[in-house]
């Protein structure tokens, strides 16, 4: 076993899943309840955020996590054999694997569209004038908000499982 691809691998995974697991439970217990206690302010600090590119290296960062899970489970299981995969350590490993490619598929196909477009409607709603339009933009940023909302929730629990079976998958 290359042990300089192993420690760049565990590197690159461990850093990077702390970074999008720490950001999205940050974002479930913290910055979600206060965006949406702000009302409308609460949309300009999610679009600051967007500018900043959150909505560009978050994939990214769930990306490499993955990746290098892929790549540590590749060395230590000599290949995906059959027999460490059915082991305790495999099938909880695997397991974790599984539910954060989940939450990577969610953040890529659901959530990051419904805040790009959010980010449209939003900017559409402040320069609307007449109210029958301000009502329908407002009706359909609430939905795009309730995608979000929901996929995040569904993402923070992926995520807590995966953490979990990562913290005790090697000690099965």
């Amino acid at each position: 076993m290359n042990a300089t691809l192993l420690i760049a691998l565990r590197v690159i995974h461990i850093f990077f899943g702390v970074f999008w697991a720490g950001t999205i439970f940050f974002m479930m217990g913290f910055l979600q309840p206060a965006v949406k206690r702000m009302g409308p302010e609460g949309g300009r600090v999610m679009q600051a955020l967007a500018k900043r590119g959150y909505l560009t290296a978050m994939p990214v960062i769930a990306l490499l996590t993955v990746l290098g899970g892929i790549g540590l489970m590749w060395m230590v299981s000599g290949g995906f054999s059959p027999e460490w995969m059915g082991s305790a350590t495999g099938i909880t490993l695997s397991t974790g694997g599984l539910v954060a490619v989940i939450a990577l598929l969610i953040g890529v196909f659901v959530m990051r569209p419904a805040a790009l477009e959010a980010g449209a409607v939003g900017g559409r709603l402040a320069r609307a004038t007449d109210p029958a339009e301000q009502q329908a933009l407002a009706g359909e940023l609430a939905g795009l908000q309730k995608r979000m909302a929901t996929g995040l929730h569904i993402v923070t629990m992926l995520l807590t499982v995966a953490v979990l079976a990562m913290a005790v998958g090697r000690y099965l």
